[in-house]
């Protein structure tokens, strides 16, 4: 398709993008690019959160059931040599 009739409407201003610039040409491709670039990465990251998800799920069923009578192990301080 070509870019005669294509227009961009930026910032509220409409642009014919054959009038663009060569260099408003390459900024509008490598924004289209990061945009898309950022899709992928936001679809990675959910498939990765319901993956970590699943796993704290799966850790939460294998270990044993705490003792609610038993009280957490203190954290000890540490100490500085000098």
């Amino acid at each position: 398709m070509s870019n005669e009739h294509q227009t961009l409407t930026f910032d509220g201003v409409e642009h014919s993008i054959s009038g663009l610039s060569d260099d408003a040409k390459a900024q509008l491709q490598s924004l289209q690019e990061t945009e898309l670039e950022m899709q992928r990465l936001n679809k990675q990251l959910a498939m990765i959160t319901t993956a970590r998800n699943a796993y704290h799920q799966a850790l939460t069923a294998a270990l044993p059931k705490a003792d609610k009578t038993v009280k957490p192990a203190k954290k000890k301080k540490a100490s500085a040599s000098v």
